[in-house]
C-alpha cells in the first residue's frame, strides 16, 4: 500500500530541527555576561539584574528562582551570604552563595520594591 499524496511527511519538506545544533548549550562565556549586566544597567532594570545575578551564582532553573520569596534571601536589613531553595524538579534543597555583586543587586531591587518576607522576590507584574 502506497502512501497519500496529501500526507505531509511526504512531501519532501526538511525536518524542523534540520541544520540546528541538539542538545545542551555551552554556558555564556564572562564577556557575555558582562554584556547582559551593562545592557540591564544602562536600561536601569533593577528587578531583570537581580533575577540575572541570583541565576547565575545559584545556577537554578527558572520556575525555581520565580518562587524564591524575600525571605528566602534577607535576614533583618541585610541580604544573606548564603541562601537556600527547594529544587521543584528534584524536590532538594539546594545551597548557594551570594556573592558581594548579587548582594548589592538584590539589595537595591529591594529598595525598590518595598515587599514584605512573605512576598515573592521576583513577581512578574510589578
Amino acid at each position: 500500500m502506497g502512501h497519500s499524496q496529501y500526507d505531509p511527511a511526504m512531501q519532501g519538506r526538511p525536518a524542523w530541527n534540520a541544520g540546528k545544533t541538539v542538545g545542551a548549550k555551552r554556558p555564556l562565556t564572562q564577556k557575555q555576561i558582562w554584556a547582559v549586566r551593562f545592557f540591564l544597567d544602562r536600561k536601569g532594570r533593577l528587578r531583570d539584574r537581580a533575577l540575572f545575578d541570583l541565576a547565575i551564582d545559584s545556577k537554578l532553573r527558572g520556575c525555581d528562582l520565580v518562587k524564591i520569596k524575600i525571605g528566602d534571601l534577607v535576614s533583618g536589613a541585610d541580604i544573606r551570604t548564603r541562601a537556600i531553595a527547594i529544587q521543584q524538579k528534584t524536590g532538594k534543597p539546594v545551597q548557594f552563595e551570594l556573592t558581594a555583586d548579587v548582594r548589592a543587586s538584590l539589595l537595591s531591587w529591594f529598595e525598590r520594591r518595598r515587599g514584605t518576607v512573605h512576598d515573592y522576590a521576583f513577581p512578574s507584574r510589578v
